[in-house]
């Protein structure tokens, strides 16, 4: 989080689990970073992040700028380094 910070990116998750459920998911794992429920997979339609099955979700990582440009885009979980050299 403390390199996110400097770069002044604001990490979020997003997931299609209900609001409920997130709450205890939150807790349990102690994330650091508001987690956004996705229901009908609107915002992991809309970034490429669905699973051929149309269901599942396919981890992927995003730096967007305040602008809505989207700076970098990967599949998976790229090293924090590489997410953070996009910011600038």
């Amino acid at each position: 989080m403390a390199k996110f910070q400097a770069a002044g990116i604001q990490p979020f998750g997003v997931n299609p689990a209900g609001v409920e459920a997130h709450a205890s998911y939150v807790k349990k794992l102690r994330f650091n970073f508001p987690l956004l429920s996705d229901p009908d997979r609107g915002i992991a339609r809309a970034y490429h992040a669905l699973k051929d099955d149309g269901k599942g979700i396919q981890r992927s990582v995003y730096v967007v700028q305040r602008d809505g440009t989207v700076v970098f885009a990967q599949r998976g979980a790229p090293p924090v380094d590489a997410v953070v050299a996009h910011a600038a």
